[in-house]
């Protein structure tokens, strides 16, 4: 093989030359050696010398899926090496093309199926398998819990590394359609359109639509006839708008070329029967803003909080906008057993009221209260858990660093009467001081529920120094979770596991743990 002239600011480099062979010993390129030449690697290379090397298309036929991994993949094993494959169940016979191919494991998506897993169940949703929103819609609902509880064993065990007990069994939702009380829908210019129909020259790509972003895509819209997930009017209200903004001829939302009217909308339904809708848009045109509230208010009488918030941001993030009220209150009050909450359009609250009720009752048995306890609820959010535990508490101290979420909370605490909880906004870190603690007293109990980012390691370190006999750890990531176990295992033993499906049809699983500290 001749050798390779490598070029550097427009001279030759000086070296001898090389083969670059790859793992199978296949020769690749043939480059000049030499440091200089530092653009060009040995070794199983995806770039060599500013050429990127051709991928492998790489397809397994007939692969029977074994079984379930974790976060939507299910696994298969092909001459010893672990494939994770999308969009399958155990029990499936496919053709994978493979995405990723490592030395023990690979990922891959599946290209044609041979035959279906005896699990299968039909879907109930026309739009499954393109929105993207309930990926386990072909399971029965049995097979999705032993699923998720699987998941979160074998997550404590493969990174958690902690002795556990015996995991309680999981807690699924009574209620598996309908259970949301929060929607967030999208209007856009580009539909979504699936395989079959982008060879249909009757359906068009460019048209306004109103549902969810499809999976993978920034721009593009499914078009959303009926959801599932939240009930009635949200269908209703959604598609009202969506033709009322047809008919009216206002353009909907181009997200490349940040232009439109129509953007997104919020609809919000409590169990106490409230119903919040707040609709955005993208410019600030008071006439139509006018007209179409009056329409939505005119058709949707029951609408006990409308609001509209002009977004000409390119993010679609409320956080440092401020929604207008129309009509109502600006809130609607949701109820927690016998605690109320004030829910804003900004506001965070539990998704799923009637099982997010169920979470926080086994929170608050995992924290054993007798009522002489201090409770510090650390990422309290809107104070609704240390609310809700707040009966049986001698003190509630609630801590978080979103101010307004702490606003929130200090108004619940109000609103529920409630004189034996305080709430600070800052970072634990800054805020559990020892000048702190002699002012409002150490914790006994210690809940933590985080995002799913999981705690910092800085606030770990800081509860493993607080040292509160009990703490209370509620996770909607079990795998972050895990990793924050294996690191309080120094001083906490992990003494009760309880995991909870919040949402149906979905991937995630929340999981409730107690840890002792160690005597």
């Amino acid at each position: 093989m001749n050798p390779v002239k490598i070029f550097k600011n427009g001279q030759p480099l000086k070296g001898g030359s090389r083969k670059i062979v790859d793992k199978e010993g296949e020769t690749r390129q043939t480059v000049a050696s030499g440091r200089e030449n530092s653009g060009c690697r040995a070794g199983p290379l995806r770039y060599i010398c500013g050429v990127r090397k051709k991928k492998k298309n790489i397809v397994l036929e007939k692969v029977r899926v074994e079984d379930y991994a974790a976060e939507g993949k299910s696994l298969a094993r092909v001459d010893g090496k672990v494939i994770f494959i999308e969009n399958v169940v155990p029990g499936d016979l496919v053709d994978v093309r493979l995405l990723k191919n490592k030395k023990d494991w690979a990922e891959g998506v599946p290209l044609q199926f041979h035959e279906f897993s005896p699990e299968r169940v039909a879907p109930f949703c026309s739009h499954f398998g393109v929105c993207g929103g309930c990926q386990w819609q072909m399971l029965p609902y049995e097979k999705q819990l032993q699923y998720k509880s699987k998941q979160v064993s074998d997550v404590l065990q493969r990174i958690g590394k902690v002795e556990l007990p015996a995991i309680l069994p999981i807690l699924g939702a009574a209620d598996t359609r309908y259970y949301r009380n929060k929607i967030e829908y999208t209007f856009g210019n580009k539909r979504f359109l699936t395989k079959e129909e982008i060879g249909d020259e009757s359906i068009s790509g460019q048209q306004d639509v109103a549902g969810f972003h499809a999976r993978g895509f920034f721009d593009k819209v499914v078009d959303i006839e009926t959801c599932y997930l939240q009930a009635e009017p949200t269908n209703t209200i959604r598609l009202f708008v969506k033709e009322y903004g047809k008919a009216n001829g206002w353009p909907f939302y181009d997200i490349r070329n940040h232009t439109g009217f129509l953007r997104t909308m919020q609809v919000r339904l409590c169990q106490t029967g409230e119903l919040m809708v707040n609709i955005v848009v993208a410019e600030e045109a008071e006439k139509k803003i006018r007209q179409l509230m009056d329409a939505v208010l005119k058709a949707f009488p029951a609408i006990s909080t409308l609001l509209y918030t002009i977004n000409t941001k390119w993010n679609d993030s409320l956080f440092d906008l401020e929604p207008v009220t129309y009509h109502g209150k600006g809130y609607v009050i949701e109820k927690l057993e016998g605690f109320q909450f004030k829910i804003g359009p900004k506001s965070f609250f539990q998704t799923n009221t009637k099982q997010g009720e169920e979470l926080y009752k086994i929170a608050r048995d995992f924290a054993a209260l007798s009522g002489t306890e201090i409770v510090y609820d650390l990422y309290c959010g809107t104070g609704s858990i240390g609310i809700f535990v707040s009966e049986k508490a001698r003190k509630i101290i609630g801590v978080e660093m979103v101010e307004a979420a702490i606003e929130d909370a200090r108004e619940n605490a109000a609103l529920n009467n409630l004189s034996s909880a305080a709430f600070f906004s800052g970072d634990v870190i800054d805020i559990c001081t020892d000048e702190f603690f002699t002012t409002h007293g150490r914790p006994d109990v210690i809940i933590t529920d985080p995002p799913r980012a999981g705690m910092h390691e800085k606030l770990v370190k800081k509860i493993l120094e607080i040292e509160a006999p009990t703490v209370v750890y509620v996770s909607c990531n079990p795998a972050t979770q895990a990793r924050d176990l294996n690191l309080l295992d120094e001083k906490y033993r992990v003494t009760r596991v309880q995991p909870v499906d919040m949402f149906p049809h979905t991937l995630h699983i929340e999981n409730v743990v107690q840890l002792k500290l160690k005597s």
